[in-house]
């Protein structure tokens, strides 16, 4: 079952802060890797290359969790579990975005052949101190 992101915790997923992202290995342990994030206001959104390991763990099982703190007040901080969706289309646009966004650059240096993908994740459960 769908949660519902709150205005503040739309408001904090667009603030420039990296969240460390946890996706299933093929044996069921954990892959944690940290990532920029955003959010279309429904989904978080985050961005990664068809074929990594993220890409590949999120096609085979699209449980996900982040994990989100302000850095400069640990204790604001953001946890969501939910279900990812692969979506193709946006992808370059979203990492250019997403690249100005956190280095101040509106173009994100693709290499030669790298197919993004955009990971819209769908909250289940949400928890933390921005409420």
């Amino acid at each position: 079952m769908a949660a519902e992101l709150s205005a503040t915790q739309v408001e904090f997923l667009r603030e420039k802060h990296i969240a460390h992202v946890v996706t299933l290995l093929g044996d069921g342990s954990p892959h944690v890797t940290p990532i920029w994030v955003d959010t279309d206001g429904k989904a978080v959104l985050i961005n990664t290359a068809r074929g990594r390991v993220k890409e590949r763990n999120l096609a085979r099982d699209p449980r996900v969790a982040i994990s989100i703190a302000d850095e400069s007040d640990i204790y604001r901080w953001l946890a969501i579990r939910g279900r990812a969706q692969l979506v193709d289309g946006g992808a370059t646009e979203l990492i250019n975005a997403l690249n100005q966004k956190y280095t101040g650059n509106p173009d994100y240096p693709l290499p030669l052949g790298e197919k993004r993908v955009t990971v819209r994740i769908i909250p289940e459960r949400i928890s933390g101190t921005v409420l």
